[in-house]
């Protein structure tokens, strides 16, 4: 006869409904989606996906707040008034080294 145990965790209220919402429609339990994840750990002999920080990646103004907006614009005018300038050349060559763009 298998022994089994328990787990016991804390996590955010939303992310678990949220969470066990998408599991019901799938028809699986939080307690099978757990063993799912703990079998795929021991498989993997780690975690079962990739573990990186997101990479950066420009901010298209149609994604900005208008608080984040106001800030950028900022920044533009206070490097113009130090006379900072940069080319378009030098932008999009800017843009291709960071964002691979």
């Amino acid at each position: 006869m298998a022994t089994t145990s328990s787990v016991s965790i804390r996590m955010d209220t939303s992310l678990k409904e949220n969470a066990e919402q998408i599991l019901g429609e799938l028809g699986i339990s939080a307690s099978g989606a757990v063993q799912m994840f703990y079998r795929q750990i021991v498989l993997h002999r780690g975690m079962p996906f990739e573990l990186t920080l997101p990479q950066a990646k420009p901010i298209a103004i149609g994604g900005m707040s208008r608080e984040e907006l106001d800030i950028e614009l900022q920044k533009g005018m206070i490097s113009l008034k130090a006379g900072q300038r940069i080319s378009a050349d030098d932008v999009d060559r800017e843009l291709a080294e960071e964002f691979g763009l």
